[in-house]
């Protein structure tokens, strides 16, 4: 799930690139781990900053327009580039489990009950 260059831009001009981990939700459903990558992927050559969310979860159906909601927690690596997509793709495996390690921490499995994902539908917090 990729931010809109809007959203892009308003996160900290100085929060470091890199993979991070965290809690994500769509829409008002429930809250799933996460992985989150932010920078310009060098791989792929990206000429823009991304904030790209990997939901660790399978989703029946698409939710394009649909709110997502995130919190960072933690930090995983700098973003770096991969001499393969094989290499890429077992890079962001590695960062799957790595996540998944961190979060199931007890200090950070309560934050996937904070009632920052519980707000009343519709409401807007920060312009988002």
């Amino acid at each position: 799930a990729n931010f809109s260059e809007q959203v892009v831009e308003s996160f900290p001009s100085d929060i470091s690139t890199g993979i991070y981990y965290g809690w994500a939700c769509v829409g008002n459903g429930d809250v799933h781990k996460m992985v989150l990558s932010i920078g310009w992927n060098p791989f792929y050559k990206n000429i823009k900053k991304s904030v790209e969310t990997h939901i660790i979860h399978t989703f029946k159906e698409d939710f394009y327009g649909e709110i997502l909601s995130i919190v960072i927690i933690g930090y995983i690596r700098p973003e770096k580039n991969f001499d393969s997509l094989e290499a890429l793709i077992s890079a962001i495996q590695e960062d799957i489990e790595e996540a998944k390690r961190q979060l199931d921490l007890p200090e950070h499995l309560k934050l996937k009950e904070d009632n920052f994902f519980h707000l009343r539908e519709g409401k807007i917090v920060n312009n988002h």
